[in-house]
């Protein structure tokens, strides 16, 4: 088995970058990234973590992911877009996420652009997929962005979202399945696609 996929302690193998046995960690591999959805706090849940991922590694980002979830209102845009400036002060003095005011503006931003843009994010992103015959082979086959994420990047930035640029993008594209880089060996890299609820 190469480094870039391990096996698992049952069994399985899957892409490297999960580590050892972190269950969170794991879950999220097999259950959520590279699974095709379009459900509408999904894809919320996920470009807000991109957002918050700008410049930090997304480990942290990830640890902190149950309290973004309880910050920003289990994800549901309509209840996102509605916080007052009064909501963003309280969380940028909460230990408990990236206390960052730019970012938790953006994703108040971005919750409104979601309830009011169209085409809807979920349509850009059908129209953004990429249907792989093969799976990528090593981790440095994995780009960090492509054509196709600056170009949904561009459209996003149109609409109004915010912190968006294609690094971030891509990385929202394999989050939310428009892309699959589970990499070849990893038992998840022959489910193409898989949707998800």
């Amino acid at each position: 088995m190469r480094d870039d996929v391990i096996i698992g302690s049952d069994g399985k193998p899957r892409c490297a970058w999960v580590g050892s046995d972190d269950t969170a960690a794991r879950r999220y591999h097999d259950d959520v990234w590279g699974t095709r959805t379009y459900d509408e706090s999904a894809l919320f849940e996920a470009l807000t973590l991109g957002v918050f991922e700008a410049g930090l590694s997304w480990s942290i980002v990830f640890a902190r992911r149950d309290a973004f979830r309880r910050a920003f209102r289990g994800f549901d845009t309509r209840r996102v877009e509605a916080m007052t400036a009064r909501d963003i002060d309280r969380l940028v003095q909460d230990a408990s996420i990236i206390r960052n005011r730019a970012k938790i503006e953006a994703t108040v931003d971005n919750a409104r652009a979601m309830t009011s843009a169209s085409p809807t994010l979920a349509a850009l992103a059908r129209s953004y997929e990429v249907n792989r015959a093969h799976a990528p082979r090593s981790l440095t086959d994995l780009p960090t962005s492509t054509s196709q994420a600056t170009a949904f990047a561009k459209q996003l930035k149109s609409q109004g979202y915010r912190f968006v640029g294609p690094t971030s993008v891509y990385s929202f594209m394999q989050n939310v399945g428009v892309v699959n880089d589970h990499l070849h060996g990893c038992f998840r890299a022959t489910d193409y696609p898989r949707p998800r609820a």
